[in-house]
């Protein structure tokens, strides 16, 4: 008897690259609603790292059970692996959002919607990186 492929037979027939990509884009989401929702409370420069961690808390749960799988490491060795790689992407999200929105964006006198298309630039800025590094060093196998 054959059954019909279900969503999960389906995606995991897709390149890893690519599942990283639409996970990491789910990821992304969270973190851009996060950084909406926080604004408010504590500010655009805050709320861009503290929105960061949410959306890392996701990528590391959908990617470790989507694109990578176990490493054979303990989920404590893996999460403080995934930690690191995405301290460099931290950085490098923070600078490029608070760059845009509070330098470049004013400096062209660009405004609509400035301080969002700023941490979206931001949020897809480390994509290569955090593939590579998820990769070889955070999933790598033990």
């Amino acid at each position: 008897m054959t059954h019909a492929p279900t969503l999960r037979t389906t995606f995991d027939l897709l390149p890893p690259l690519v599942r990283f990509l639409a996970l990491g884009g789910i990821a992304a989401g969270t973190n851009l609603v996060a950084r909406w929702m926080l604004q408010p409370l504590i500010g655009f420069e805050l709320a861009v790292a503290a929105a960061y961690v949410c959306g890392m808390i996701v990528a590391y749960t959908l990617f470790r059970a989507f694109v990578f799988g176990a490493s054979g490491r303990s989920v404590a060795s893996e999460a403080w692996r995934f930690t690191l790689v995405n301290l460099v992407s931290m950085a490098l999200v923070w600078l490029i959002s608070v760059g845009l929105a509070r330098h470049a964006f004013p400096a062209i006198g660009f405004t609509w919607f400035a301080d969002d298309i700023a941490h979206f630039i931001g949020v897809l800025s480390p994509a290569v990186t955090s593939w590579v590094g998820h990769k070889r060093y955070t999933f790598r196998n033990a």
